[in-house]
């Protein structure tokens, strides 16, 4: 039985930022009061990133917090200002954690190297200002586009155990102690007796 605090299997939700929307706006000068469109762009929205780190060892965190975010684009500005990109959301986890995607029950990535990312999320893209639809026979465009909703995913993080691999050694060698400490395992300790069968058998001691 693993002990309370070693988590290897969670639920989260994650979602790409909001990107900003597009501003319609008219250009403004004391002898120009015909001034062209010149509304800006919305930014886009941030994306979200699970980054492999080495000094965790559980999925325990997500046991608290099950829903991230990133961060939404901004608004397009006047005098063909683009909008504020979203912030990237970073979320850190364990070497070894393989990500699905959980509604499709399919595997995303496995994050097994120290800073590796997988895109987990993407932002939204920011809308059009009013400046981009401009033509010569349209020359004061009043629309602008919103900007569109960051990728929700639902996720399963499965953290591999060490008990997917073997231990070799000698008898005695401290390896059930070993197993314990890492995994919260109950496995019996005792200084069994191996069997060292003569040079003519043919069985193999497990």
């Amino acid at each position: 039985m693993k002990d309370k605090w070693f988590v290897d299997l969670v639920r989260i939700t994650v979602e790409g930022g909001r990107g900003g929307d597009g501003m319609v706006h008219f250009h403004r000068e004391k002898y120009r009061p015909r001034g062209g469109p010149d509304g800006g762009d919305g930014g886009d929205g941030g994306s979200v990133y699970l980054v492999a780190d080495p000094g965790l060892k559980t999925l325990l965190d997500f046991k608290y917090k099950r829903h991230f975010k990133a961060e939404d684009g901004g608004r397009g500005g006047p005098n063909h200002q683009t909008g504020k990109k979203g912030k990237d959301l970073l979320i850190r986890v364990p070497l070894g954690t393989v990500v699905y995607d959980d509604l499709e029950d399919r595997v995303l990535g496995e994050l097994v190297r120290p800073g590796q990312r997988l895109l987990v999320a993407k932002g939204g893209k920011g809308g059009r200002g009013n400046a981009r639809f401009a033509t010569p026979t349209r020359r004061a465009p009043r629309i602008a586009e919103p900007g569109t909703e960051g990728e929700v995913r639902h996720l399963r993080l499965e953290l591999k155990l060490l008990a997917d691999i073997g231990l070799i050694g000698f008898p005695n060698a401290s390896k059930t102690t070993l197993l314990k400490a890492l995994t919260g395992s109950d496995a019996k300790v005792a200084p069994y007796p191996l069997h060292h069968p003569g040079p003519e058998s043919r069985h193999v001691s497990r």
